[in-house]
């Protein structure tokens, strides 16, 4: 799979703790990689990230303190270094906006200073999000040259993360011997063994668990949904496409699904209800802070130029989470790598080129 470009691989991880990071950790390790961890500890128990219980070196620190970043990738000494450690919760952003703001700015910041600073690092795939454009409501997906904003600090801190890439890109890593550089912005990713406050399906599972009604904040708010493998997906192939030196690929790069994924969330939970019988919900009265209700993903750019797409539809997406926290609740083995093998197996199904040697 993408072209073996991983097999005996150093590979640099940030964030792999979390939810996202975790699987690609499993990933990166089933394609033969040898992977070291960079990360805070997981901030909830369960997570995904225990229980996966991989044999990779850890590291734990706080990537704002550039100085002990630095030693870690200096130790580390990888060829590619994907980054997706981050304050990733819109609300908690409103909570803490300077711990949002240092952890998802600075803290990128010291990633990338480490990365001009140790030798032989060939790639760096910086993760961001569908949240870093400037929403304005409209219809259409937002593509990679639209205006780059947001109204919370989430959402603003990570187009700021987009602007510091494309500063570190130009300035520093135009430079013969230097990094490869790119970023990547997913939509709204689910799947098992994400634990996080504030997100629907982890809260979801903590309702059905209590017998209680989900209390659902915009059940009209509009997202494109996709599975979490298939974001990795994006973010492996346009690592591969660094490591061979392809410059034109060292720019920013959408991994959204198609327009049939983009539903409200009350459509989320209905198609959620059929494999997930407890489930049971309510609009919450509960006054919120400002969050985008419509919020579309065009990754036209993606699917032409890297030859990406999705592998699971939004049905079987909705289908395998539900089935891999059942098994959980249930005491049953962990899903995790017989989801990824599933999905390999429906990506070769498809003829997805990634899948091929």
């Amino acid at each position: 799979m993408f072209g073996r470009a991983y097999l005996g691989r150093r590979v640099l991880l940030t964030g792999h703790t979390g939810f996202k990071g975790s699987w690609l950790a499993l990933w990166l390790q089933t394609l033969g990689a040898e992977v070291t961890g960079v990360a805070l500890p997981p901030e909830s128990r369960p997570n995904h990230w225990e229980l996966l219980g991989l044999d990779m070196p850890n590291l734990t620190l706080d990537i704002r303190d550039g100085g002990a970043l630095l030693a870690a990738v200096r130790k580390a000494k990888p060829e590619i270094v994907f980054h997706l450690a981050a304050q990733p919760l819109v609300r908690k952003s409103y909570q803490d906006p300077l711990e949002t703001w240092s952890t998802n700015v600075i803290g990128t910041a010291n990633v990338l200073e480490a990365c001009r600073q140790v030798a032989g690092i060939k790639a760096a795939v910086v993760v961001t999000t569908d949240k870093c454009y400037e929403n304005r409501e409209q219809a259409r997906g937002y593509r990679e040259t639209d205006h780059l904003g947001g109204h919370d600090p989430y959402s603003a801190s990570k187009a700021c993360t987009e602007l510091l890439a494309a500063s570190y890109r130009q300035a520093f890593f135009n430079l013969t011997d230097l990094p490869l550089l790119a970023t990547a912005r997913a939509g709204n990713v689910i799947g098992g063994g994400d634990w996080s406050t504030d997100r629907l399906i982890p809260d979801l599972v903590r309702a059905i668990g209590t017998g209680s009604a989900l209390q659902v904040r915009s059940p009209n708010a509009t997202r494109p949904w996709q599975h979490v493998l298939d974001s990795l997906s994006g973010y492996l192939i346009l690592g591969q496409r660094l490591l061979i030196g392809d410059k034109s690929s060292a720019c920013a790069w959408n991994f959204g699904p198609g327009p049939e994924a983009n539903q409200p969330v009350e459509n989320i939970l209905n198609g959620l209800s059929g494999a997930w019988p407890e489930l049971a919900w309510e609009h919450s009265a509960e006054q919120r802070p400002h969050e985008a209700t419509l919020l579309y993903l065009d990754s036209t750019k993606a699917k032409q130029e890297l030859h990406w797409q999705t592998a699971w539809s939004l049905e079987e997406t909705l289908v395998a989470t539900a089935q891999w926290y059942q098994a959980y609740a249930c005491g049953e083995p962990l899903q995790s790598q017989i989801q990824l093998d599933r999905y390999i197996r429906s990506a070769v199904a498809a003829g997805l080129p990634w899948t091929s040697p």
